[in-house]
């Protein structure tokens, strides 16, 4: 009997633990999460950048200086945590896992809202409800069987349904 990758015969105790592949969707996740960090990022320096902006201008303010500056930091901050979860998922840890659920359905939850928000304003955007849809996905195959088997370090992944 020959043995598969996801049922690796008994290891001796010199033998190192058999790396796994990451599953594809996963992979596609971790794409949705980095191009999140780097939104989130852009998004941090646009809002002390609009701020200066007005300020140096004599407008209004979006919000006080120190609360842009705060938002901005916030931003960042949760754009490097994003970060390093992608950079430490091949590690499987399960607590990588748990953050980027935490973060995907913060975000999935903001994109949701806002395709709701333009539907009800009269001008629905058909990019908003396709990135609603994908970050929703997203979030489902993190949350679903897949991750948790891929980020449970002692269980392998699951065979797909077709055997392949």
């Amino acid at each position: 009997m020959q043995n598969s990758p996801y049922q690796p015969g008994p290891a001796g105790p010199s033998d190192p633990p058999t790396a796994q592949r990451m599953p594809g969707a996963l992979i596609f996740v971790l794409v949705i999460v980095t191009a999140h960090a780097l939104g989130t990022v852009f998004g941090g320096w646009a809002v002390v950048e609009e701020n200066q902006s007005k300020q140096e201008h004599g407008q209004d303010l979006l919000m006080p200086m120190a609360t842009a500056w705060f938002v901005a930091l916030f931003c960042w901050g949760l754009a490097a945590l994003q970060a390093v979860c992608v950079v430490l998922a091949r590690k499987r840890r399960a607590w990588v896992r748990v953050v980027l659920i935490v973060c995907l359905a913060f975000v999935s939850l903001g994109t949701v809202l806002g395709s709701l928000g333009s539907l009800v304003a009269g001008a629905p955007s058909l990019a908003v409800f396709v990135i609603a849809g994908i970050d929703v996905a997203a979030l489902w195959m993190m949350a679903g069987e897949r991750g948790r088997h891929y980020f449970s370090v002692g269980s392998p992944a699951p065979a797909s349904s077709q055997g392949w």
